[in-house]
């Protein structure tokens, strides 16, 4: 399963799963996907990092994996 501390940040933003899918332009399930480990395309990530508020150069502080 894939590292990441997406959960953690979108609570700290207080955001639920649907307002961060909304802003990312994907779905919630996929957030709920990826927040329990399973892995996604790159291209998600890239949507999800700036969805977020944060520079693709911060993509290690969401995923570890990457």
């Amino acid at each position: 399963m894939a590292e990441n501390s997406l959960k953690l940040l979108r609570e700290q933003l207080l955001l639920s799963k649907a307002e961060l899918a909304r802003k990312a332009g994907v779905s919630p399930m996929t957030i709920d996907r990826i927040e329990n480990g399973e892995k996604c395309r790159m291209e998600t990530k890239r949507k999800i990092i700036l969805a977020l508020g944060y520079s693709l150069e911060d993509k290690d502080k969401i995923f570890a994996d990457l």
